[in-house]
C-alpha cells in the first residue's frame, strides 16, 4: 500500500514536534523536582544539626547530664521545645527505637520501622509518603549516638508548585506544538505538492506520454523538473531512432547470434574432446621419461596409450561425420554400463597424471549399472577427475564414491584442491568459463569440461551438481537412474 508523501511529512512533523516538547518538558520538570529535593534535604539537614546543638545545650543545663536518662525523663519536653524551634512535628526515639514523646501506637508502620532501623545505625534516612516526608537523623553527643530525632515535613507546597508548572508546560507545549505544526505543514506541503507533480510526470513518461511541463521554481526541485523534461525529450528522440533501426537489426542479430553459438559449441567440443586422450598420452610419456627402466610402467603405458590413441582415432571419425552431416551433437549409443568398471577404467587412464602430481587416490565403489553411452560416460568422468587433478593442491588426495540411493546411482568426486569462489559458483557450468584464467592456460583448460559434462549427463537422463566447495576442496555429484532391464 502506497502512503502519500504529504501524510509522511505530517506524521514526521507531528512526531518530531511532540518529541521535542516532551523531552524539553521532561528535562525541565526533572530539574525542578531535583532542585526541590535538594532544597528540602539541605533544609532538613540544617534542622538536624540544630536539633543536635539544642540537645547538647539542654543536656548541659541539667544537673543530670546522662543522655540516656535525660531522654527517658525529659524527652517529651525536649521534643516539644524542638517543635517550637523548627516549626515542624518532631518525634524522638531512644536507641531501642522507643518513642519518647508520642503515642507509641501511632507510629508503627512498616516503612517507618525500616527507615528507623537504618537511622539507629548512626545514619541519616528519610521516607516519602504521598505529600509527607519523614526525615530521621541521629541524635548524638560527641561521636556517640543516643537516639534519633524525626522531623515530619509537609511536601504539599512543593507538589502544588510542581503540578502547577506541569500544567503550564502542558498548556504551553500544546499551543507551541499546534502553532509549529500548522506553520511547518504549510511550508513542507508546498514541497510535497511539487514532488507529487514530478512523480505524476514520471508516471506519464512511463506510460509513453513524453510531453510534460516544468515547475517554475528556482531551487533543486525546479532543476529536477527541467532535467525530467530534457530526459523525456531525449527518450523520444532515442525511441524514434531505435524504431527505425530495430527492424533492420533484429533478423541480422538473430542469425549472427545463432551462428556464433553453434560455431563456438562445435569448435569447443571438438577441441576439448581431442585434448582429453592427448592429456593421458602425454602424462604417460612424461612418466616414461622419468622412469625409463620401469618395465611394468612401460607395459601399462603401452596399453593405455594404445587405448587412448584408438579413442582419439574414433573421435576424429566422429568429427568428420559431424562435419559432413553439419551436426553439432554426438549421436548416443546407450547400453548397460558397469559404473565401477567405468570409473576404474578412467582412473587407470589418469594414473600417470596422478603419480606425476603425487596425489593420493581413495575409492569406495559399489557394484551398480546404468544405461548410457559409454563414450559420453567416459567423457563425463574424465572431465570431473581431470579437474580434480589439475586444481588440486600438492600432495593432496582425491576420493571417488559410488552408491545406489533411492533408485539412482550416485557418483561423488571429492578433491582437496583450491576450491571455487562463492561469487562465481553459478557460472562454472557455462561454456568457456574458467575460474582462474592463468591456471587454465597453464593446464590447458578451455572452460568446456564442466559444460560438456553437464550436457552429456543431462542428455542421458542424469544430473550433475556442485555439492560443496571451500578452501578444503570441492565435491561434485553426478546421478543416473539405475539400469532396469526391459
Amino acid at each position: 500500500m502506497r502512503i502519500s508523501i504529504k501524510f509522511k511529512f505530517s506524521i514526521f512533523l507531528a512526531a518530531l514536534l511532540l518529541l521535542t516538547v516532551f523531552i524539553l518538558s521532561l528535562l525541565v520538570l526533572e530539574g525542578i523536582q531535583k532542585n526541590q529535593q535538594l532544597e528540602v534535604e539541605q533544609y532538613l539537614a540544617q534542622q538536624g544539626a540544630t536539633a543536635n546543638v539544642y540537645f547538647i545545650q539542654t543536656l548541659m543545663a541539667e544537673s543530670n547530664k546522662v543522655p540516656h536518662t535525660f531522654l527517658a525523663e525529659k524527652g517529651k519536653d525536649f521534643a516539644g521545645q524542638l517543635e517550637l524551634i523548627s516549626g515542624h512535628s518532631v518525634v524522638v526515639y531512644d536507641l531501642q527505637g522507643v518513642i519518647m514523646n508520642k503515642d507509641k501506637s501511632s507510629m508503627t508502620s512498616g516503612s517507618i520501622s525500616k527507615t528507623l532501623a537504618f537511622a539507629l545505625k548512626n545514619k541519616t534516612a528519610y521516607l516519602t509518603d504521598n505529600d509527607s516526608l519523614y526525615y530521621m537523623t541521629p541524635l548524638k553527643t560527641g561521636n556517640e549516638q543516643v537516639g534519633v530525632v524525626q522531623f515530619n515535613y509537609s511536601l504539599a507546597k512543593n507538589l502544588a508548585f510542581y503540578n502547577q508548572i506541569k500544567k503550564l508546560f502542558i498548556y504551553i507545549g500544546t499551543g507551541v506544538f499546534l502553532l509549529s505544526f500548522i506553520l511547518a505543514y504549510f511550508y513542507f506541503n508546498s514541497f510535497a505538492s511539487k514532488i507529487i507533480r514530478l512523480n505524476a510526470a514520471v508516471d506519464r513518461i512511463r506510460e509513453g506520454q513524453f510531453e510534460i511541463d516544468t515547475l517554475a521554481r528556482k531551487d533543486e526541485i525546479g532543476e529536477l523538473s527541467e532535467g525530467i523534461r530534457d530526459m523525456s525529450e531525449q527518450i523520444m528522440r532515442t525511441m524514434r531512432d531505435k524504431d527505425q533501426e530495430r527492424e533492420k537489426l533484429t533478423m541480422a542479430v538473430h542469425k549472427l547470434s545463432k551462428l556464433d553459438q553453434q560455431q563456438k559449441q562445435f569448435i569447443g567440443s571438438v577441441t576439448h574432446e581431442f585434448k582429453t586422450p592427448l592429456t593421458s598420452i602425454k602424462a604417460y610419456i612424461d612418466l616414461l621419461h622419468m622412469y625409463p627402466d620401469d618395465e611394468e610402467l612401460l607395459e601399462t603405458a603401452k596399453t593405455n596409450i594404445n587405448s587412448e590413441t584408438q579413442r582419439l582415432y574414433e573421435m576424429v571419425e566422429k568429427v568428420l561425420q559431424l562435419a559432413s552431416l553439419e551436426k553439432y551433437d554426438f549421436e548416443f549409443n546407450k547400453e548397460k554400463i558397469d559404473v565401477q568398471q567405468a570409473i576404474e577404467f578412467v582412473l587407470n587412464s589418469l594414473r600417470g597424471k596422478l603419480d606425476k602430481f603425487g596425489l593420493r587416490l581413495e575409492t569406495v565403489l559399489t557394484e551398480a549399472y546404468v544405461e548410457a553411452d559409454k563414450d559420453c560416460m567416459t567423457i563425463v568422468l574424465i572431465n570431473l577427475l581431470d579437474n580434480a587433478i589439475k586444481y588440486n593442491k600438492a600432495n593432496g588426495h582425491i576420493l571417488v564414491i559410488s552408491e545406489i540411493k533411492d533408485g539412482r546411482v550416485i557418483i561423488e568426486i571429492a578433491d582437496s584442491g583450491i576450491g571455487i569462489p562463492e561469487e562465481v559458483v553459478h557460472k562454472i557450468f557455462e561454456p568457456f568459463y574458467t575460474v582462474d584464467k592463468n591456471r587454465s592456460r597453464e593446464n590447458g583448460g578451455a572452460g568446456l569440461g564442466l559444460s560438456l559434462a553437464k550436457q552429456y549427463t543431462e542428455l542421458q537422463g542424469g544430473s550433475i551438481a556442485l555439492v560443496r566447495t571451500d578452501k578444503t576442496g570441492t565435491v561434485f555429484r553426478i546421478s543416473f537412474p539405475v539400469y532396469k532391464p526391459t
